[in-house]
């Protein structure tokens, strides 16, 4: 194998790229391209692409998104009392290298490999242009567990996560789904839906084509009013949704909720046909309850009605755990090439590892379903 590094996705044929991204939408060529030629994660907003790539001949083997970071906005795993304690010390944090996906905090491979022995030659290759570059540092977010090993055996720091998601045992409708909870939990779930019902909501799911600009145009005003509300500017330009409704449809599903035949809220997941992910969300005004069933209990609909087995909620949010999302560890991996901070790192995330273990433990036994055995869900 050998490697290049490219500064755009344009050098790549889609087909090629998505060869190796076991199907998750969000690492397909289309997505990522998006977000770069719609200016949310170019090096004007502090996302400066540098993706390696590796060939077997003229065959693309290997990949790995990456991105030289000027701050550490849009990653969901939090590295600012590191960048601060830098700071203190004299020294430059930034830039930084990163491989995630832009402000998206979900699993997936981030080496993607034609073959799993392409694995520590591509790492070696990033660490190598990171010390090429004098990067204070390598992150690897959200990476799934076998990776996680992988870029363990080269070095890196693993940290421990925590996020919710839900995982179909076998219900096939959504009743059957609340008989498996405890007698509080479904009385509170059907208490919640049924005020919403009461208050003259009604739903449609849109899929892919069926998605008009005019859905398009409510949503992303939905979507940016939530970060208004919140004081800040949104990640995500509308340019950036009506480049993937365009290019991925098949992947996507919004979910409207209409009040007195008039739209007030809207969230967009991405799907393939084992994950859909609940990912953005957003109303004209709050509405109680509308939250609810508008991001979990319609999905959970979706989900049983075309078979999806795993529902991933997000970052953050205990409240998740009621509706039954339950608790899933998530890794990533960290290098850092200041050899002492490394080590003060390094037994940081130790103690987290070990509050994190802790802390899902603590979850797990405030699971709302009657079996035990249900919970905690499976690792990513």
């Amino acid at each position: 194998m050998h490697t290049e590094i490219i500064t755009t996705l344009s050098e790549l044929a889609p087909e090629a790229w998505n060869r190796l991204t076991q199907n998750n939408p969000f690492l397909r060529h289309e997505f990522l391209h998006a977000l770069h030629e719609s200016g949310c994660a170019c090096e004007k907003t502090g996302w400066a692409p540098h993706f390696i790539v590796g060939y077997d001949e003229e065959q693309l083997v290997a990949a790995l998104p990456l991105y030289l970071k000027y701050h550490s906005r849009g990653e969901y795993v939090f590295d600012w009392s590191w960048a601060d304690a830098y700071e203190r010390h004299g020294l430059r944090y930034y830039p930084k290298l990163l491989s995630a996906v832009p402000f998206t905090p979900v699993t997936g491979a981030r080496l993607l490999l034609a073959d799993a022995s392409f694995a520590q030659p591509l790492i070696e290759q990033t660490l190598d242009f990171a010390r090429e570059i004098k990067a204070s540092s390598w992150h690897c977010l959200f990476a799934p567990s076998d990776q996680a090993t992988a870029l363990s055996q080269a070095s890196l720091l693993i940290r421990h996560g925590v996020q919710f998601h839900w995982v179909n045992e076998g219900a096939r409708t959504f009743d059957e789904y609340l008989s498996r909870m405890n007698h509080n939990k479904r009385k509170k779930i059907k208490q919640e839906r049924r005020r919403v019902q009461q208050d003259g909501f009604t739903f449609q799911w849109r899929e892919g084509n069926q998605i008009s600009a005019s859905d398009w145009a409510f949503f992303y005003s939905c979507y940016a009013n939530t970060y208004r509300l919140h004081g800040n500017s949104p990640y995500l330009n509308e340019e950036f949704f009506l480049r993937i409704g365009a290019s991925m449809p098949e992947n996507i599903l919004m979910i409207v909720s209409y009040h007195k035949d008039q739209p007030v809220a809207a969230s967009l997941n991405l799907h393939n046909e084992d994950h859909l992910y609940g990912r953005y969300w957003g109303s004209t005004q709050y509405f109680p309850m509308l939250h609810f069933e508008t991001c979990y209990y319609q999905v959970i609909e979706y989900c049983l009605a075309r078979g999806i087995p795993v529902f991933e909620g997000g970052a953050q949010g205990e409240h998740k755990l009621a509706r039954g999302l339950l608790p899933v560890k998530t890794y990533s991996a960290h290098w850092l090439a200041h050899p002492q901070f490394s080590a003060a790192v390094d037994h940081f995330l130790q103690q987290e590892k070990n509050g994190i273990a802790h802390y899902i433990d603590e979850l797990t036994e405030h699971s709302p379903f009657v079996d035990s055995g249900l919970s905690p869900a499976s690792e990513s």
